[in-house]
């Protein structure tokens, strides 16, 4: 999609800082990093998010959780923990609409929503 900044980063038409490429997946540094360590992992075909994933991505998408662990341990923080997250449409804080998954790692993260409730 031609509009869209994670196909123009995956192809090389944007610059970003780029940690990995292949036929599949493409990872960077996130703009605006949350942690120490705050990087993406989109595919390179666009999806719009993971209400359109279908049995074609299944690649894909793994290639996306075995990139994300290979980086993470790069940047050493496979010990500590790190955290992976998809967000899927806009109330779930989706900005950008072509899935990708924040790896986020290199400090204790909070465990709260906004409101208080707790994930466990």
């Amino acid at each position: 999609m031609e509009d869209c900044i994670f196909c123009q980063i995956a192809t090389g038409e944007r610059q970003a800082v780029v940690l990995y490429r292949d036929e599949l997946v493409t990872a960077f540094e996130d703009l605006h990093p949350i942690a120490p360590v705050h990087f993406l992992v989109v595919p390179n075909r666009h999806i719009r998010s993971v209400n359109e994933v279908t049995g074609a991505d299944e690649d894909a998408l793994g290639r996306l959780v075995s990139v994300a662990r290979r980086l993470a341990h790069e940047k050493g923080v496979q010990a500590s923990g790190y955290r992976l997250v998809i967000n899927t449409g806009p109330d779930a804080g989706q900005s950008v609409f072509h899935l990708h998954v924040h790896v986020i790692g290199g400090r204790k993260m909070p465990f709260r929503f906004e409101d208080g409730a707790q994930m466990r």
